[in-house]
């Protein structure tokens, strides 16, 4: 699945984690996904190749399907 610069909307490189490249901007981007319930940045769970999302303000496990990922320039 390609992800693309929030600025130039060229496809963004993917580094390690949740960190991507843009080389056309020349700018580093870190993808966040935000609770679809109050919008606060989810914590990433994974153990033994599985992923989960849960959302520490009340929300709990949050199903990946309702995932929206957003890509914020690093600082």
């Amino acid at each position: 699945m390609d992800v693309f610069c929030p600025q130039c909307h060229q496809t963004l490189l993917w580094q390690q984690g949740n960190i991507y490249h843009c080389a056309t901007c020349d700018k580093g981007y870190l993808q966040v996904a935000p609770c679809p319930e109050c919008n606060k940045p989810l914590e990433k769970m994974q153990a033994c190749g599985a992923v989960d999302y849960f959302c520490q303000h009340g929300h709990g496990l949050v199903s990946k399907k309702r995932l929206h990922f957003i890509y914020v320039e690093q600082e």
